[in-house]
């Protein structure tokens, strides 16, 4: 026997579909990571902020050369491990690009306020490599890249990315343009 099913909450579920949304990209090469990174530039604007996620070697600084790219900043887009956050400053009239590798932070929020991110968010497009668990309570508005890879001794360079827009900010933004 089944057991009963639970009670719909209309409101409830509008809520949780306005406030998300997500897409599925697979990559197959370091060069569409990067046109991935391009096609995401167009969407960002001011006052986002990106989390990175994956495995060592998934992309995600490769993703972030393209972002760099595509937001048309200065400067080489280059993993910022050792100096924790690098700041790309626009070529143009875009918003500057603050690039932050937390893999060697340990805590949340408080460890990462010596970088100001609540400072330079509004004015800035933030990405966040390694940043689940250490930076949502910036904005509730924020996007969450995950990618995956095959693990251990490989040269598989397929990647599946999953791009998941949360908030209000993101609600009416179509993430499947990332697909194309």
């Amino acid at each position: 026997m089944e057991a009963p099913a639970a009670p719909h909450n209309p409101a409830e579920s509008e809520a949780t579909e306005s406030s998300v949304s997500s897409a599925e990209i697979t990559v197959t090469s370091p060069e569409q990571m990067r046109d991935l990174g391009r096609r995401l530039a167009k969407l960002l604007r001011a006052g986002d902020l990106v989390m990175l996620n994956g495995e060592l070697g998934a992309g995600k600084t490769t993703l972030t050369r393209g972002l760099g790219e595509g937001l048309g900043v200065r400067g080489a887009v280059t993993s910022p491990t050792f100096v924790i956050a690098r700041v790309h400053p626009s070529l143009g009239d875009g918003p500057p690009l603050v690039h932050v590798d937390a893999y060697r932070l340990g805590g949340g929020l408080d460890e990462m306020e010596d970088l100001d991110l609540d400072v330079s968010l509004p004015d800035s497009v933030i990405v966040v490599e390694w940043g689940e668990g250490k930076v949502e309570e910036l904005t509730d508005d924020r996007l969450h890249v995950v990618i995956h890879r095959a693990v251990g001794d490989t040269t598989d360079e397929v990647r599946h990315v999953t791009v998941t827009g949360l908030g209000g900010r993101w609600a009416t933004v179509d993430l499947s343009v990332l697909s194309a």
